[in-house]
């Protein structure tokens, strides 16, 4: 088979890109779909109703059975193993076409679907640990210190900012919104800018930030340059060097 050219690379990867993306598309509309069925039906549970023990308005299941947790396999009995392997499978049964995870709550054996089953509510403990988590958090002006801007190209072409933490090395959004088309678009690449806020806190402008990631790229270009010009001098010095000596001793 011949080896692919390096635009024939480019070629295949992009329309890989591309495929991904509109995969995404088309699960996020489905995720979106279900959402406003929930909302709809009044699928989720509150916290009153997961207290009283209702079951799952997404299977019908309960949510927790207080049969405690499964053991690792290799410690079920055998008589153990088969109702695992018989719950496993009337599970999958049931969410055959569902290409989604399973969820379940600590002490109980009943596994939920991540797609189907609306995930428990949140209790008052809970939200008290995550208001006490939201406090200790740097204000809202310290934060943006941290933050970059990402350049991120969409399935229709137009390319949007989007703002993450710095310490991430990617941008995880499969999906996003377009303010041009007024839709949802799958991204095909991204591409970090560089901080998203100036010293001020005021927002950095896209062209601002291109310009500074463009004059950075610049720089360093200009340096790797710098340091192979004297690398080639170095090495054409040691090329006289040997022919001087190789003709002396001529």
């Amino acid at each position: 088979m011949a080896k692919l050219t390096e635009e024939q690379r480019r070629q295949r990867a992009a329309k890989r890109a591309l495929r991904s993306a509109l995969d995404a598309e088309a699960d996020d509309q489905r995720r979106r779909e279900r959402d406003e069925r929930w909302k709809r039906e009044n699928t989720r549970l509150s916290w009153a109703e997961y207290a009283a023990g209702e079951s799952c308005r997404g299977c019908g299941e309960p949510i927790h059975d207080g049969l405690g947790d499964w053991y690792p396999l290799m410690k079920l009995s055998e008589s153990e193993r088969r109702e695992y392997e018989e719950a496993d499978r009337r599970f999958r049964e049931r969410h055959a076409d569902c290409r989604s995870g399973r969820w379940s709550i600590s002490g109980s054996r009943v596994t939920h679907c991540c797609f189907c089953c609306p995930p428990p509510p949140v209790g008052p403990k809970q939200m008290e640990k995550l208001a006490r988590l939201f406090a200790s958090w740097p204000s809202q002006e310290e934060r943006k210190k941290d933050l970059d801007t990402w350049n991120l190209t969409l399935r229709c072409d137009h390319v949007v900012p989007h703002i993450q933490h710095r310490q991430h090395s990617y941008v995880s959004a499969r999906v996003v919104d377009c303010p041009e088309c007024g839709e949802r678009r799958g991204v095909v690449s991204s591409e970090r800018v560089g901080p998203a806020y100036r010293d001020d806190g005021t927002i950095r402008e896209r062209a601002e930030a291109d310009q500074e990631r463009l004059a950075q790229e610049l720089a360093a270009a200009k340096a790797k340059l710098a340091r192979q010009q004297k690398n080639a001098a170095a090495t054409q010095r040691r090329i006289t060097e040997i022919q001087e000596e190789l003709s002396s001793e001529s």
